[in-house]
């Protein structure tokens, strides 16, 4: 469904990815690797027009959409969960799960009940604002928010990223559920191999916004993975 194809991003002088190319389909997890700083972020940018490339093209089901808006990708199907999660805090719950609203057609403007069933906490909580929320549940929300859009490629930005363990877990178990339903492409963020390990069909390693390594998750090297991980 995805084709990143020979992307290259600058940042005004500064490079920040040198001719990347992947691939993220329905029904898989493709789980993009590396330490801070590699060009992770950049990626995601760039697939959701965050920030224009410099070369190359992002191919979405066949479209080329290198050039257009990031709205104008959100309305052909594509989330991003940001890194940091970007809730509204002044807004409630429901407020900022109907702020996905904005890509769809007013007939299907109505909150999925597959939202509640992923993130039942949020059920309780849709009057509280989402400032007064723990991180893992605004983490939670923001996911669930992404959902209301009825995306076909999910793209996570470190959805672990300061989340207690009981909360990485359930959030595991809602990103492996949603790959089954088969409809959904997701390309997933992380730092910690071992997340990625249980989820991923396929992973992608960054280094210096090159791909070092990438392949099926059975395929790769798992010493070899975790030596372009480490500091």
């Amino acid at each position: 469904m995805l084709e990143v194809r020979g992307v290259t991003l600058h940042y005004g002088a500064a490079i920040a990815l040198r001719d990347v190319s992947l691939t993220a389909t329905a029904g898989e997890i493709t789980c993009l690797l590396g330490r801070n700083g590699v060009g992770k972020t950049s990626l995601l940018r760039a697939i959701t027009g965050a920030h224009p490339v410099s070369a190359g093209a992002i191919v979405w089901n066949g479209e080329d959409i290198t050039k257009l808006a990031p709205y104008e990708r959100a309305r052909r199907g594509i989330a991003w969960v940001p890194q940091g999660r970007d809730i509204f805090p002044l807004l409630t719950v429901r407020e900022n799960l109907e702020t996905g609203f904005a890509v769809l057609p007013r007939r299907a403007r109505k909150l999925p009940d597959d939202a509640f069933e992923l993130f039942p906490v949020l059920k309780n909580m849709l009057r509280r604002r989402g400032g007064d929320l723990s991180g893992g549940q605004q983490q939670q929300l923001a996911i669930a928010r992404a959902l209301v859009m009825r995306p076909r490629l999910l793209v996570l930005d470190e959805p672990t990223e300061g989340i207690q363990p009981s909360i990485i877990k359930d959030i595991g178990r809602v990103i492996g559920l949603l790959r089954a339903r088969g409809d959904m492409a997701i390309l997933l963020v992380e730092q910690y191999f071992d997340f990625a390990q249980e989820l991923a069909q396929r992973i992608v390693v960054m280094d210096r916004g090159d791909i070092v390594l990438a392949g099926r998750r059975e395929a790769l090297d798992e010493h070899e993975v975790r030596r372009h991980l480490s500091i």
